[in-house]
């Protein structure tokens, strides 16, 4: 039932057709979905039926930020949550932040070919960003900025090897963030 407020249902009338808000609701989550795996606006296109143009013009409609996908890799870290809620804040999502068990855990559990492989997925994955950034001693962040293609803003929060965990200075990160965003 529609009144002049709007309508009370999910069905709408328009012409000859009657088109379902859940069955579009539905489609656009489809299609967000398989835009944020990675999937090109070509194959995701494809997938659904629809012209790219429509992926392309979908996405401006929503854009909030246009500008550098970030991500934010960092160990080993003593104030990991504190500086996760600082890039969730800003809009970064992809982030790995783990303290000196964690990355050791990390590294122990994975026999050697697993580890290895799991290293390449991760350099692959981060090589999808624009921006990179590193917090980690200053061997692995040189390391790190030497695999990725990208620009990598390094935070060296100490001298190789880093063996306890460390405390980054929130500020820091927010002045580095403040520049990027």
């Amino acid at each position: 039932m529609c009144t002049r407020e709007g309508c009370l249902t999910d069905f709408y009338r328009i012409g000859d057709k009657i088109i379902s808000r859940k069955k579009i609701s539905a489609g656009i989550e489809k299609i967000l979905t398989e835009r944020s795996k990675g999937k090109s606006q070509q194959e995701v296109a494809d997938a659904m039926g629809v012209d790219r143009t429509f992926i392309s013009r979908l996405e401006s409609l929503g854009e909030l930020r246009k500008g550098k996908n970030i991500a934010v890799v960092g160990f080993p870290v003593k104030n990991k949550e504190e500086l996760r809620q600082i890039f969730l804040e800003r809009g970064i999502t992809n982030i790995l932040l783990m303290n000196e068990q964690e990355r050791t855990a990390f590294v122990e559990s994975k026999t050697g070919t697993t580890l290895v492989n799991e290293l390449i997925r991760l350099i692959k994955e981060y090589r999808k960003y624009d921006t990179v950034i590193v917090l980690a001693s200053d061997m692995r962040t040189k390391w790190i900025e030497g695999l990725l293609d990208k620009e990598v803003i390094t935070v060296d929060i100490g001298t190789s090897p880093l063996k306890e965990d460390v405390y980054v200075e929130p500020e820091s990160i927010k002045e580095i963030l403040d520049q990027l965003i």
